[in-house]
């Protein structure tokens, strides 16, 4: 199954096809709003590679370093999307 959103950039209104793990990541951090994303709150595999590439795109992305504990303790980001953005389909493909 392949992910697709057909998005609506604001204000000047642009449309953007996003496809694949790209499409999920700006799915997400639009629904997670001003609060945004952490690999841990949000799991995915390679989050800074999904905003790399949605910043190549043209997406205002702020990632904001914290610290956490645990067994594991260590650092993660949290991605915070600032592009307003509207999403005007939502939809999978069978591969």
């Amino acid at each position: 199954m392949k992910y697709t959103i057909l998005v609506k950039v604001e204000p000047d209104g642009a449309t953007m096809r996003l496809d694949g793990r790209v499409a999920w990541a700006i799915k997400k951090l639009i629904d997670a709003g001003k609060g945004g994303c952490t690999p841990i709150t949000h799991p995915g595999p390679r989050w800074s590679d999904y905003v790399h590439k949605a910043r190549a795109l043209g997406f205002v992305i702020e990632t904001i370093h914290e610290s956490h504990g645990g067994h594991f303790a260590g650092h993660h980001g949290r991605y915070v999307l600032h592009t307003e953005v509207s999403i005007l389909e939502d939809m999978a493909v069978a591969a």
